[in-house]
């Protein structure tokens, strides 16, 4: 059995298709077909289904993809870990981030950290908290800057700072000129939240329920500068952090004295996936730069 079967393999696994596997690899289908039927060969069970010009992986084909996609993930961290010791000052890091945290927050954090390696790139991915995680869980991130969220073994997930959430309310509301107020007050208010599944909704209901409030919420958006801006139109009221670099002309924003409004930001990577020495820098850059 050689690698590049293992390769073929994988394609033909993931396309179920001869003919475009063939051409993402750049070989003949002739050439392709013999290299799998040496395959399955070699280890004595069929790992498709054929049915005329279909295939299909079977049973047999769907636990070995398992093994060769972890095969080909040691492989690629292998290759990388070898690359980033020959150039240990040089190279990129991904950092996926809430959005909230793109105004002002992460571009201090990115501005430090180049000051400092001006030679080291970085990639950087806005979504919400699962979608983050996700993408950490499948390699395609090498750190994140999210919320708490539930333990899971695989996370590592360090605290750096608590930040207040506040209310906001449009300019001429009833409760605009309060410097504080208490959740329960808002009872009746039409709220403008995110979506469900969002860290900082997840806080919000948390909140609600701490106070006993069903709320009525008037609309859930996927970005808290969305919610900003319908709030800021007489829509209904928020609960955000500190919107800092968006306009907040049109908008008051009011402590909650009760009960305690708080998210807690923390860095997420995988315990014990190899990070290069260069994310590994970034790492210990964020960590220190909220120390």
């Amino acid at each position: 059995m050689e690698w590049e079967q293992l390769e073929y393999f994988q394609t033909l696994a993931q396309t179920e298709h001869v003919t475009k596997a063939a051409k993402l690899l750049s070989i003949s289908q002739p050439a392709l077909s013999r290299s799998i039927s040496r395959l399955e060969t070699h280890l004595g069970v069929p790992l498709f289904d054929r049915q005329g010009r279909s295939i299909t992986l079977n049973k047999y084909g769907a636990m070995f993809l398992k093994r060769v996609q972890t095969m080909m993930k040691e492989y690629t961290d292998g290759r990388e870990e070898i690359q980033a010791l020959l150039q240990p000052d040089q190279g990129e890091v991904s950092l996926g981030f809430l959005h909230t945290l793109g105004t002002a927050i992460v571009p201090d954090v990115i501005k430090t950290f180049q000051q400092k390696h001006p030679a080291i790139s970085i990639t950087l991915r806005q979504n919400h908290s699962y979608w983050l995680l996700d993408q950490l869980k499948e390699g395609k991130l090498d750190l994140c800057l999210l919320a708490s969220t539930k333990p899971e073994k695989s996370i590592r997930w360090v605290q750096l700072w608590s930040e207040e959430l506040f209310l906001y309310v449009p300019k001429g509301h009833r409760l605009a000129h309060r410097e504080t107020v208490t959740l329960d007050e808002l009872a009746e208010e039409p709220f403008i939240l995110l979506k469900e599944g969002y860290a900082l909704r997840m806080t919000a209901d948390q909140l609600f329920e701490q106070a006993d409030i069903h709320p009525k919420i008037m609309f859930e958006s996927e970005e808290a500068a969305t919610a900003a801006g319908f709030t800021a139109s007489g829509l209904g009221v928020s609960i955000l952090p500190d919107l800092k670099g968006l306009d907040q002309s049109n908008l008051s924003k009011i402590r909650i004295s009760w009960p305690k409004c708080q998210r807690v930001i923390g860095l997420a990577w995988i315990e014990g996936r190899f990070l290069s020495p260069v994310a590994e820098t970034f790492k210990q850059h964020v960590i220190e730069h909220f120390g």
